[in-house]
């Protein structure tokens, strides 16, 4: 009996061993194969544009192929649900952006990062420009408010899901004066770009690194930028006296990073992180992002939940003080700004 007790102990300690040797093993082989990467927006947008410009440093610093996926819809909730659904293994990744912060404040999940671990917040696009056709008859924010106010409902504006640009600075505005347009909704900003290149859509607001080269090449028109200081001879859009006080909620911008489920491995979650850091060093990819308007951040772990929750903070409170949250801030234990 004795006997028999030995040898279910010894086998018992031999399989925890074995798993925890499995276990190692599996963190010091990551990645054994190539990484999957969920891209929350349509192509040609500025978070598109921006990770596929990250990625192949990553891949580099990982030594595996990162193979990208563009999973666009609900405001990124399509493209965020899909990765939650895939094991927490690192294999699947979130390449998000800042809508996702605001999932529960407009209802439209009932998670934001609060499931996601944060490898890197990699940039954020801190120059957002009101652009407009080519041929559009404005050429300031002024002349566009006058118009838009002698014609309301006529103008049409591009617009995206809460948490957006487009939707963001709409609130920002509406909460100074009377902008009345036809919103048109589009899955990103590459589809509105499209749009607006053909005649269907008469302006929007976009990141300026999604379309800084359009405006040079003449395909777009840009009216203004959010700030009280020119931008590559763009005028400031506070030049119209009745959004000058838009400055009390700058500076603002979208931002781009990549995450992984929480439960991810710690070890994975390290090596993932360092790859990641190492890409956003890199001077080629920094160049290319500061040309586009954008500062680089690189930032991640505690850093990385600081800035999101400061930034979730800013844009909740402004949501709930425009009359357009679903859900008080302060019900979801947001603090205020």
């Amino acid at each position: 009996m004795q006997n028999h007790k030995r040898q279910l102990l010894g086998a018992a300690l031999v399989a925890v061993a074995a798993a925890s040797i499995g276990a190692n093993a599996f963190a010091q082989a990551y990645p054994a194969r190539d990484v999957t990467a969920v891209i929350q927006w349509g192509a040609g947008g500025g978070t598109d544009v921006a990770m596929r410009a990250y990625a192949p440093y990553a891949e580099e610093a990982l030594g595996k192929k990162i193979v990208l996926q563009n999973k666009p819809g609900a405001s990124g909730a399509i493209g965020a649900n899909f990765v939650l659904q895939q094991p927490a293994d690192g294999y699947t990744l979130l390449m998000g952006a800042e809508p996702q912060s605001l999932f529960r404040v407009m209802g439209t999940a009932d998670f934001d990062y609060d499931k996601f671990y944060p490898i890197n917040i990699a940039a954020i696009a801190n120059t957002v420009l009101l652009v407009a056709r080519a041929d559009a008859p404005w050429n300031t924010m002024q002349d566009l408010l006058s118009h838009v106010q002698a014609n309301p409902n006529k103008v049409k504006q591009y617009t995206a899901g809460p948490g957006t640009v487009p939707f963001t600075v709409n609130a920002m505005i509406g909460s100074l004066t009377k902008f009345d347009t036809i919103r048109i909704p589009f899955d990103g900003d590459g589809p509105a770009i499209a749009a607006l290149q053909g005649g269907h859509a008469d302006i929007g607001f976009i990141a300026s690194g999604a379309v800084i080269e359009h405006i040079k090449a003449g395909r777009l028109k840009a009216l203004g930028v959010l700030s009280d200081k020119p931008y590559q001879g763009i005028p400031p859009m506070t030049d119209a006296p009745s959004v000058r006080n838009i400055t009390k909620y700058l500076p603002w911008g979208s931002w781009y990073g990549v995450f992984v489920r929480k439960e991810t491995p710690d070890d994975v979650k390290a090596k993932l992180v360092a790859a990641f850091k190492k890409a956003a060093e890199t001077p080629k990819y920094r160049e290319f992002m500061a040309n586009r308007g954008t500062t680089i951040l690189n930032l991640s772990g505690a850093g990385a939940e600081q800035f999101i929750q400061r930034w979730q903070s800013t844009t909740a409170w402004l949501y709930q003080g425009a009359g357009v949250a679903k859900k008080n801030p302060a019900e979801l234990g947001i603090a205020r700004p």
